[in-house]
């Protein structure tokens, strides 16, 4: 989410990602010096369908700039207002959309095949801390030597702390036993 240059200045052409929001028509401008332009006053009104040149002398006269609104529509729709303004109106909103954006974290916590109750409960109060925050969380059992032969007690374990998520979690991803650990995700209620 971030302002791009696209041939020009950044005043000429305002781009967001990979289209362009709006575009700064100025007189000497060839792809649209034959072309009708309809355009829209810098109080809303319609002007009607013009030339580029009466077009520009018009946004002149009003002191402002002539915008590319839309340049898909037939004819091409263009505005008469300050493109500064409007760059920096664009640019504020982008920051407040990305403020108030907030990227979900992953939290993990592993846990070995024979845990002892208060460690346990230690990493579960921890993990329901993570989920309380809004936080994913990814859950290991990690299996060591013989352990690994006896892959039931880690679903057992799996089971066990997954009932004791029920109440604010729900489970993302279910568990799977790849090489030497379990893993399963889970995502916060609501």
């Amino acid at each position: 989410m971030r302002f791009r240059r696209r041939g020009g200045s950044i005043r000429d052409q305002l781009t967001w990602r990979a289209f362009t929001i709006a575009k700064l028509l100025k007189s000497n401008d060839r792809a649209y010096s034959d072309k009708p332009l309809r355009i829209i006053g810098a109080d809303g009104e319609q002007l009607g369908v013009m030339k580029l040149a009466a077009a520009c002398q018009a946004a002149q006269n009003a002191h402002l700039d002539l915008v590319l609104v839309s340049e898909n529509s037939n004819p091409p729709v263009c505005r008469i207002m300050d493109f500064g303004k409007l760059l920096y109106e664009q640019k504020k909103k982008l920051k407040e959309q990305k403020k108030n954006q907030q990227a979900q974290k992953v939290k993990e916590i592993k846990f070995r095949l024979h845990i002892d109750t208060h460690d346990y409960e230690v990493k579960l109060n921890h993990a329901k801390e993570f989920l309380g925050e809004g936080n994913k969380l990814r859950v290991t059992i990690t299996f060591k030597g013989r352990e690994l032969s006896h892959p039931e007690m880690g679903f057992e374990l799996v089971t066990r702390i997954t009932e004791d998520l029920a109440e604010i979690a729900v489970v993302d991803a279910p568990a799977k036993l790849l090489g030497k650990n379990i893993n399963m995700s889970f995502n916060p209620k609501g």
